[in-house]
């Protein structure tokens, strides 16, 4: 058989999937390591995917999604932001995870360098891998809150260096750019003439701040915007399985988006399209519903780790929590994970997955049932003699 390519070769396991799937295979396991949301779909919702498939509704849309979603995305973004985008702006995508994937597609050559937070998603670094790119970590250091430092990251600066991603509220960690943070960092990249990717998966989840879009800092003509906009329904309306998202882009590049996106998945499902229309324009008492579940549990898990001594971050915004175990792991997390598995029936993410900073630390997703995320970590061992 012939080799696959050496950039695929090197993509590295995501640990998150290995802990979660080993969780999976393991009979009444407490599954705290995968970020899902555990609520019915509101039947409306349902409904408009249904009509969908009985109208027949099933052929090929406009590469950039059907123009009424295009639209409810662009006055969604317009109300929570103060931005007003226009509808031809926005590209409806495959869930945020093709949406990065289309953004870098447009910004990334072989060997450009992409910076990307450390610790951060995963699939930041893997996706700029398959497209032949560098990932560049930027570090967020806990002695900071974990919040990047612009000197920190602007070290790191080379000419080889083409796209920022910032990812504000954090997916591991909870935190929030503030908005003098955020001017700063598109400061720094329009000063090296940088684009941004912003993932903003969790806009809609903060807890007494406010989310900031680094949008918000953008020019507005095609030779001084700079930043791509990455959202996703998955989160903010539970639509994980249905893959809807929406990247918004910046003027001028109509031709070259309609060209990458056809090439990447031609045009999202109808009925997709349709259920994520009537989520955004319909009653939105699930996002309600889902922050303060969220915020409950965050207030939960955070009684329970202070009461064994295990420091954390204190979670401003997204659903999970970041929680430093390193008494216990003996300088190997993704080995710990496994045998806290193994012995406590409870799957957290190992903090390596998102860096090398995340050495010692571990993920909590907050989006399940509260007994089931205060049973489990109440398993944890805790620094208290």
């Amino acid at each position: 058989m012939p080799e696959l390519a050496a950039h695929v070769r090197d993509v590295p396991v995501n640990q998150i999937r290995e802990i979660t799937e080993a969780a999976w295979r393991t009979p009444g396991a407490l599954v705290l390591s995968i970020g899902e949301p555990g609520f019915p779909l509101p039947r409306h919702v349902l409904d408009a995917a249904m009509a969908c498939l009985d109208r027949d509704e099933t052929n090929y849309t406009p590469n950039a999604g059907i123009p009424a979603l295009r639209g409810a995305f662009a006055t969604r973004f317009l109300e929570q932001q103060g931005i007003d985008v226009g509808a031809d702006r926005v590209y409806v995508v495959s869930g945020a995870q093709q949406g990065l994937h289309f953004a870098m597609s447009l910004l990334l050559s072989p060997d450009d360098e992409i910076l990307v937070p450390n610790p951060g998603y995963p699939t930041f670094a893997m996706t700029s891998r398959l497209l032949n790119a560098v990932p560049v970590g930027y570090p967020l250091y806990p002695d900071h809150g974990f919040q990047p430092r612009t000197r920190d990251i602007e070290s790191l600066i080379t000419g080889r260096t083409r796209v920022l991603v910032l990812n504000s509220p954090s997916n591991p960690l909870g935190a929030v750019l503030a908005e003098d943070l955020t001017r700063e960092l598109m400061e720094l990249a329009r000063r090296h003439d940088l684009w941004v990717i912003s993932d903003e998966c969790y806009e809609a989840f903060t807890y007494d701040v406010p989310h900031v879009s680094p949008a918000k800092f953008d020019g507005d003509t095609p030779g001084d915007a700079r930043v791509f906009t990455s959202l996703t329904l998955s989160k903010t309306y539970g639509l994980t399985g249905l893959r809807i998202g929406a990247l918004i882009c910046p003027p001028g590049l109509k031709q070259k988006m309609d060209n990458v996106m056809e090439s990447i998945v031609s045009c999202v499902a109808s009925p997709s399209q349709y259920a994520a229309l009537a989520a955004l324009t319909g009653p939105q008492d699930y996002i309600q519903h889902a922050r303060a579940h969220y915020r409950a549990n965050r207030d939960a898990a955070s009684a329970v780790l202070d009461a064994k001594g295990i420091p954390h971050l204190r979670a401003q915004g997204a659903f999970y929590l970041w929680a430093d175990v390193s008494h216990a792991t003996g300088g190997d997390v993704r080995s710990w994970v496994r045998r806290f598995l193994a012995d406590s029936r409870v799957a957290l993410a190992p903090g390596t997955a998102f860096g090398s900073i995340g050495e010692g630390w571990v993920r909590i997703a907050l989006c399940g049932k509260q007994d089931d995320l205060v049973e489990g970590l109440g398993r944890l061992p805790g620094r208290n003699p």
